[in-house]
C-alpha cells in the first residue's frame, strides 16, 4: 500500500481534530479527501507529511513509518499545503533550484526542465514567483512537490482561489500525475473531485464517515426514488393505488417520480401494473445522488 493510516487521533487542548481514522491507498489511486471545515484534512495530511505528531495512531508511506523514520518517509512524498510557500523574490527557476538542493536531486537542470515541462510553466519560468498569477503560482508549487519525483502526491486545496480555466488545467494535471503516482487530494470543490476521482474519502468531526468508489457511494446514499415515464398519459390514481409507494409526484402527463422503502419490489409492481392496463413504460430507473447529495447527507448532522 501506498498509504496506510491506522487509528489516528489528534488532540487540540481539549479538541479532537482527529478521532481513530483509518484508511488505505494503493498505489496509482487518485483519491478526493473530503470534509467540512475543521474535519481534519489538512491536520490528516500534516501527519501524512510529517509536519504533526499524532497523539494515538501511525501512518505508512510506501511502507515507511512516518514517525519512525520521517526523512525517509518524505522523499517518498510530495507535498502541496494549502498556503502555498514560495519566496517571492526568487525567479521560478531558482526557487526550483532551491527545492531540488533540498532533496539533493541528481541531473539537477534537467529535473527543473521536466517538471516546468509537466507542469506547464514554461511561459512564465523566466519570471519571479511573486509575479505570477495564482494559478502559476500553484503551478510552481506542484512543481516544487515534483522534483524529487515522489511515489505519492499530498495535495491540500490545490484548486483554491483559481478561475475556471486554471481549475481546469491543474484537474488534468492531476489526472495526468495519477497515472505514475498515488494521489491525495482535498477540495471543497466536489465537482472537481467527480471529475478527478473514482474513490472518496469523507471525514466529519474527525471521524471516517464515508470510504468507497464514488458509483459505490452514491448507489448506497440514494433516495429510494424511481423516475418513470410513459408512452401515454396515466390517471393519478392508477399509481396512487400501488401498495409500495410512499409517495408519488407527477412530473408532467407521461413521467412521474415515485419513492418508496423498497424500490426493487416497487419495480415489479409497476411492470405488472403496466401489463394489466395496457400502459408502454418508456424509461424506469433509479434516481442516485450527486457527490454533493452524498456529502450533504453524511455531513449535516452537527455533532457526531
Amino acid at each position: 500500500m501506498s498509504i496506510v493510516v491506522k487509528s489516528l487521533t489528534k488532540i487540540y487542548g481539549e479538541q479532537k481534530a482527529i478521532d481513530q481514522l483509518s484508511f488505505e491507498m494503493a498505489q496509482g489511486e487518485i483519491v478526493g479527501f473530503l470534509g467540512p471545515n475543521g474535519a481534519g484534512k489538512s491536520t490528516t495530511m500534516k501527519i501524512l507529511t510529517g509536519y504533526l505528531t499524532p497523539n494515538e495512531g501511525n501512518c505508512k508511506i510506501c511502507g515507511i513509518d512516518v514517525r519512525e523514520n520521517p526523512i525517509d518517509a518524505k522523499r517518498k512524498t510530495g507535498y502541496l499545503p494549502e498556503a502555498n510557500p514560495l519566496y517571492y523574490d526568487l525567479y521560478v527557476k531558482e526557487y526550483l533550484e532551491f527545492i531540488a538542493d533540498l532533496h539533493n536531486v541528481k541531473s539537477k537542470k534537467e529535473k527543473i526542465k521536466e517538471v516546468i515541462n509537466i507542469t506547464g510553466l514554461e511561459p512564465e519560468s523566466r519570471k519571479k514567483t511573486g509575479q505570477l498569477s495564482k494559478g502559476y503560482k500553484q503551478r510552481v508549487g506542484l512543481a516544487a512537490s515534483l522534483i524529487h519525483d515522489p511515489e505519492v502526491l499530498i495535495l491540500d486545496e490545490p484548486t483554491s482561489g483559481l478561475d475556471p480555466n486554471q481549475i481546469i488545467e491543474i484537474r488534468e494535471l492531476i489526472k495526468k500525475l495519477g497515472q505514475h503516482k498515488t494521489v491525495l487530494f482535498s477540495s471543497h470543490i466536489l465537482q472537481e473531485v467527480e471529475a478527478i476521482c473514482d474513490r472518496v474519502i469523507i471525514i466529519h468531526h474527525g471521524k471516517l464517515v464515508a470510504d468507497d468508489r464514488l458509483n459505490q457511494l452514491q448507489m448506497k446514499n440514494k433516495a429510494n426514488i424511481i423516475k418513470l415515464k410513459f408512452a401515454e398519459e396515466v390517471r393519478p390514481e392508477l399509481l396512487e393505488k400501488l401498495s409500495l409507494a410512499n409517495s408519488v409526484h407527477r412530473l408532467d402527463g407521461f413521467q412521474w417520480e415515485i419513492e418508496s422503502d423498497h424500490p426493487s419490489e416497487l419495480r415489479k409492481q409497476l411492470m405488472e401494473l403496466a401489463l394489466q392496463n395496457n400502459l408502454n413504460i418508456v424509461s424506469l430507473q433509479s434516481e442516485s445522488q450527486s457527490l454533493e447529495d452524498v456529502f450533504r447527507s453524511l455531513t449535516n448532522s452537527t455533532k457526531s
